[in-house]
């Protein structure tokens, strides 16, 4: 991003308009006022026959409903629900559909951006309707928020959005929810867009709860990034700037990566239309689309990964040459992207690859992903917080890509923002650091670890390191995590301030905001010290 896009997008933000789909705003009616009357005049239930039944009846017939909103809506209800993965759940519900291209591309954008906005939503519906968003039954939340998001941020005729919710709320709530619908989006559709952002931000106090709504992310989101700016050394002057860029990011859709798996097919063979990554020596950046269409990517040679994923699986595999004979671990292999490059790497330098994954479902994904190399690594179901008691000392390189609460990936996987909370982060940093110590205790000395997140919480990143440090003190050496990756880029990459630990941004690296810090183990040791 140039300087002059990105103080443009701040601008925007501090007249008070969301962020999503960026030139989509200001599509609502030119009358003003009236925000809530019509749902008020409106059957006022908001209650249908529960989520969970609406969720069984999705499968029924769609009348009117174009079917590109109506798979839209399954899926966001399944996130809701079922805890879904819109990135997993909408391929096969498009694919199943049989949609062409454009229902397809229509599908897609209803879905995410319906999740990453739904906060900023939730709150226009709230003053819409006078009703607290907790109020109202969970599956005619979801069809309003698909309305909203189609009235509010897309170029989509408002008739057609209201009468098309209306029909959606009919089929799959309760017969009165549709006077209720019908009131809400309407009244929605009497004030001007700007006028609703005004009104949604101004409705919150404070900076951080304002700026939560603007940018459609839970406030202790913004704090965690907030501090995690300040550990990756931005300064205090640049520090609310970054975070406006770093917000939009997330609310942006990501370009579609690609990886050439080394060995398996050189970047320039895949084609496509796609050209080579600036940041990573095996990535490709790739037209939108449906990536199963490129035949590399079919047949398992090329797979969908984001750079940052990239570099931290080749941050460990080119952290120093391979020797023949060496043995690798991925310790939380699940799905098998990073898995794949590792063992593509290893093949060409004569080492084996462990893939361990515990949840059975995860490993059977592992062993998809790595079918397509030669003599594939072999797949473990083990507790990866044992299996440095189990083989101890047993591996030269291993990766530790711990489970997180997944901020890093937010313009990916926009849901996930609602999905986690902040007492779910000492759980998550109390098994990854149960999972680090395993790793040290299967590293042979001499060998090399990785600890990756896909989040920058402080308390999941250089926390963790300062904790692996103090605790297995001289038997573990921190390594210049920042040299290799500069290395690996070329000089492309853009870092933070010098630390050996590298911090990726999408606002500054167009990546997930992967965290890497590498480790040597010098000597052996029992146990951690406490």
């Amino acid at each position: 991003m140039s300087d002059d896009r990105n103080r443009g997008e701040r601008g925007r933000r501090s007249q008070g308009e969301p962020q999503g789909r960026s030139g989509r705003r200001g599509q609502g009616s030119s009358r003003a006022g009236g925000g809530s009357t019509g749902a008020h005049a409106a059957d006022r239930s908001g209650r249908g026959r529960g989520s969970e039944s609406s969720t069984a009846r999705s499968g029924e017939a769609a009348g009117h409903v174009q079917p590109a909103r109506r798979i839209a809506l399954e899926v966001i209800t399944a996130v809701r629900a079922d805890d879904a993965y819109a990135n997993l759940l909408l391929p096969s519900k498009i694919a199943a559909a049989r949609l062409d291209s454009a229902d397809a591309g229509l599908a897609t954008e209803l879905t995410y951006g319906t999740l990453r906005m739904r906060g900023y939503y939730d709150r226009v519906i709230e003053i819409a309707s006078g009703r607290p968003i907790a109020e109202l039954d969970g599956v005619v939340r979801d069809v309003l928020e698909l309305g909203c998001h189609q009235i509010l941020s897309m170029r989509v005729a408002q008739h057609a959005a209201v009468n098309e919710s209306v029909e959606l709320a009919r089929q799959v709530a309760s017969r009165s929810s549709t006077g209720f619908v019908n009131g809400v989006l309407r009244a929605i559709t009497r004030t001007p867009a700007a006028e609703w952002a005004t009104r949604a931000i101004e409705s919150a106090e404070g900076v951080d709860e304002q700026l939560a709504i603007a940018a459609s992310h839970p406030a202790w989101v913004i704090r965690a990034f907030r501090r995690a700016l300040a550990a990756d050394g931005v300064p205090a002057d640049d520090a609310a700037f970054q975070l406006d860029e770093l917000l939009d990011a997330d609310n942006t859709p990501a370009r579609l990566s690609l990886t050439a798996l080394p060995g398996l097919i050189d970047r320039d063979e895949v084609g496509e239309g796609t050209e080579p990554s600036p940041l990573s020596p095996i990535g490709l950046l790739a037209p939108t689309g449906d990536p199963s269409s490129i035949a590399a990517v079919h047949e398992g040679r090329a797979r969908v990964q984001d750079e940052g994923s990239q570099l931290a699986a080749l941050a460990l595999t080119r952290a120093r040459p391979i020797v023949a004979g060496e043995r690798w671990l991925d310790l939380c292999a699940g799905p098998g992207g990073k898995t794949a490059v590792l063992a593509a790497e290893a093949r060409l330098g004569g080492a084996e690859v462990v893939a361990n994954e515990p949840i059975a479902a995860r490993a059977g994904l592992v062993r998809r992903a790595v079918a397509a190399i030669p003599d594939p690594p072999v797949v473990w179901e083990r507790d990866g917080t044992s299996i440095g008691d189990d083989e101890p000392e047993s591996f030269d390189r291993i990766l530790v890509d711990a489970p997180c609460t997944g901020l890093g990936a937010l313009r990916r996987r926009p849901e996930a923002r609602w999905r986690k909370s902040p007492s779910d982060v000492a759980d998550l940093v109390d098994l990854q650091q149960r999972l680090i110590d395993s790793a040290v205790r299967a590293l042979k000395p001499g060998g090399v670890l990785a600890y990756v997140t896909c989040s920058p919480h402080v308390g999941e990143t250089r926390g963790q390191v300062q904790g692996v440090l103090r605790r297995w003190g001289d038997a573990l050496e921190q390594l210049d995590t920042q040299a290799v990756l500069t290395d690996i880029s070329g000089g492309a990459i853009a870092l933070g301030a010098p630390d050996a630990a590298a911090q990726l941004w999408p606002h500054r690296n167009n990546t997930d905001a992967m965290f890497i810090a590498l480790f040597r183990k010098s000597a052996p040791a029992p146990a951690p010290a406490e």
